[in-house]
């Protein structure tokens, strides 16, 4: 094929390409957009054409043969007289086409990652399609913004990231069934605690994904209190044809109270405490509490730090990360517990220093 043969192909194709992205963008009425708008939103996706032949282009085929329309043709005469025209679909139009936006891609591969831990395989297995189309119209598509967007935008935690633990596919896939369909579950279940595998009945409640882990949260055969289940140690697991019990389980008041990490205690605790300046420009651009206060300490650039905190193990992991930037005066058992811990780091690290001398 000749060079001149393969623009013409190559521009058609891009042709082809804008209009259907065009038509992707037009809502359905009430909803409109102006064609200065649309213009914007095509020159984002790294389509060239002018104002003028977009106006053309909708004025003509695609009015005629898609179910459009134009402000211009409204019966309100205030409405038509408004320029720039704007567009809509007519209310009984099933809008756009099957042909995926850069903002949309980008949507799709933002969410993709998180969702692969919160949805079960049969839906995931659904959006699939969505993913790859997103993955491809952002590899095709190197002119649009959004395509550099995902180069130049990261989501970083706040701490140390684990790697997801691994689950086993069939296990994923069964405990969701089992958690959809609200059945029964038997599993073989490793216990870190007893160091074995137990094999149990499960009546599944829900699912929580936390950090690195998932969890089944259920209770076992026929007691009633709730546990939960790490994913990633079911080693077996199968799904019966038994009706689990829910009893009215409600996943908004068990969380509260969810034995995923070691507590303290219940409810809140009033935290006082000196930090180090550094550690108080942080707490006064990101708040530990809505009613925090930080104070000047005379004769000192420290300041004293209150404010009300859960009584969990999060908490005592901020404290024990802060280290020497913060001295805890009250709850006292918390200041016992830091500086517990603290002794005893030191003595493991004596203890190393002494076996490292006797090696």
């Amino acid at each position: 094929m000749s060079p001149v043969a393969e623009n013409k192909r190559s521009d058609k194709s891009d042709a082809l390409l804008r209009t259907l992205v065009l038509l992707r963008l037009i809502p359905r009425y009430p909803s409109s957009i102006s064609t200065v708008q649309l213009h914007s939103a095509l020159g984002g996706e790294g389509f060239k054409i002018s104002l003028r032949s977009l106006q053309r282009d909708l004025d003509g085929k695609l009015s005629q043969q898609f179910d459009l329309m134009c402000s211009k043709d409204d019966p309100d005469p205030e409405i038509a007289r408004q320029r720039p025209f704007r567009w809509s679909y007519q209310p009984h139009a099933r809008p756009g086409l099957p042909v995926m936006s850069s903002a949309e891609a980008m949507a799709f591969q933002l969410c993709e990652g998180h969702l692969r831990h919160l949805l079960p395989p049969g839906v995931l297995s659904q959006l699939e399609p969505h993913f790859a189309e997103a993955r491809q119209t952002l590899s095709r598509r190197e002119g649009s913004k959004h395509a550099r967007w995902l180069d130049r935008v990261r989501s970083l935690p706040n701490g140390k990231a684990l790697l997801p633990a691994v689950v086993a596919p069939e296990v994923w896939e069964n405990v969701a069934t089992a958690v959809l369909e609200q059945r029964q579950l038997q599993v073989d279940y490793f216990s870190r605690v007893k160091g074995e595998v137990k094999t149990m009945t499960l009546h599944p409640k829900g699912l929580v994904s936390r950090g690195p882990a998932t969890y089944l949260i259920a209770s076992v055969g026929d007691y009633t209190d709730i546990r939960h289940f790490a994913l990633h140690r079911i080693q077996r697991v199968l799904v019966l044809q038994k009706s689990a019990h829910d009893g009215d389980f409600d996943m908004g008041a068990y969380l509260p109270t969810a034995a995923f990490t070691p507590r303290q205690g219940k409810g809140m605790v009033e935290l006082i405490a000196d930090v180090h300046p550094d550690t108080a420009k942080i707490l006064q651009e990101t708040p530990l509490s809505e009613d925090q206060t930080l104070d000047s300490l005379p004769r000192n650039d420290w300041l004293r730090l209150t404010a009300h905190v859960p009584n969990d193990q999060e908490t005592l992991l901020w404290l024990f990360g802060l280290g020497e930037h913060l001295i805890i005066h009250e709850p006292m058992y918390l200041k016992s517990t830091v500086i517990g811990k603290a002794k005893r780091i030191q003595s493991a690290y004596t203890k190393e220093r002494i076996l490292n001398i006797n090696n």
